[in-house]
């Protein structure tokens, strides 16, 4: 039902031009075709393994990417092959102009799909516009179903709007609806089959991650990190009707109940089992280019913007960037001189 409405809004794309630009590769034969953009900084949650309960400091608005730069540099992605966009933050809905951007990206013709990931605060008001703005997906973060819990992760109380609102998005047109738990042991862990047996009468996708630590005032130490093979052990475990099934790369592990409507996927994303197949390109909100999520060194392409680069210049750069990346996540990490103090400055 909803595929066959977003068809509807979605321009059409026209298959027939072939882009004269190369496309990105680096030397170990990897293409990359998916762009993750942060839009901002900011959030309206203070979960304990993004960022500190009094927050960080942020950088001034005229610091980060304008609607101008951001639209630029999506369409200079798209000359270099980039057929997926996914907007993340912060919190992207605190953006304003959110769903302007989504509109401009659908409308390229060879964006083939544009998502969001949020955590579903205030997904009510702007989901009528990301509908009819050609939106191809949400992925909403939610790591408990109980208030209680919730409210120790994110140091807010707003799981009754997170719920509602993930239903408001699965009756929605938007094609794919995804939930990110972020699984950690002895504080969800026992959440796993709660999570899964959503699935069974609702058409989205579960997907479990790792928690992902970059610096020392994260709960990495407290020994809450759970592998994914042990998550997909415990969920097998708990559920004798769940069968692993084909997924998508990122996908590591997928599962489903037999009858569901909806599926479970498990993401190594500290453990790093998908390296080999990694197409993402990152920007974040500043303009950083990172050719790594475990990577600090990249260039400042709003920098270049504002400095009066070209294009091609713009284009060189990621194209350079990209041939030199490193072959896995651990390689990019050792051989990074800095840390992060928040994921939202990378956007996930």
């Amino acid at each position: 039902m909803r595929m066959e409405n977003i068809n509807k809004i979605h321009a059409p794309l026209d298959s027939s031009k072939k882009s004269v630009y190369p496309k990105i590769v680096d030397k170990h034969n990897r293409s990359f075709n998916y762009l993750r953009l942060a839009v901002n900084e900011y959030c309206n949650l203070r979960c304990i393994y993004c960022m500190p309960e009094e927050g960080l400091p942020l950088r001034n608005k005229n610091e980060l990417l304008s609607t101008k730069e951001i639209k630029k540099l999506i369409k200079i992605s798209e000359q270099l092959g980039v057929t997926k966009i996914r907007f993340t933050g912060g919190e992207p809905l605190l953006r304003k102009d959110i769903s302007e951007l989504v509109k401009y990206a659908v409308n390229l013709n060879g964006i083939k799909s544009v998502n969001l990931t949020t955590n579903g605060i205030l997904l009510n008001k702007y989901l009528e516009d990301l509908q009819l703005a050609g939106l191809s997906g949400i992925n909403i973060s939610l790591d408990t179903l109980r208030s209680d819990r919730f409210i120790k992760i994110t140091r807010r109380n707003n799981l009754r709007e997170v719920l509602d609102n993930i239903q408001l998005a699965i009756k929605s047109n938007i094609p794919s609806i995804k939930i990110n738990v972020v699984a950690m042991r002895d504080f969800n862990h026992d959440e796993l089959i709660d999570f899964v047996n959503l699935t069974v009468e609702n058409d989205i996708t579960v997907r479990f991650i790792e928690l992902m630590p970059f610096d020392s005032h994260q709960i990495w130490k407290t020994g809450k990190f759970y592998k994914s093979k042990d998550i997909l052990k415990d969920i097998q475990e708990k559920s004798n009707e769940i069968k692993l099934i084909d997924g998508s790369n990122t996908e590591y592990y997928a599962l489903q109940i037999q009858g569901a409507k909806g599926k479970v996927a498990i993401i190594p994303s500290y453990t790093r089992s998908l390296c080999g197949k990694c197409n993402r390109i990152r920007i974040t909100a500043d303009g950083k280019l990172l050719n790594c999520l475990y990577s600090e060194d990249g260039f400042n392409l709003k920098t270049i913007i504002q400095n009066g680069g070209s294009d091609e210049e713009l284009r060189s750069i990621i194209l350079k960037s990209f041939l030199n990346k490193y072959k896995d996540g651990w390689l990019a990490q050792n051989n990074s001189q800095n840390q992060r103090e928040s994921m939202s400055q990378i956007g996930g």
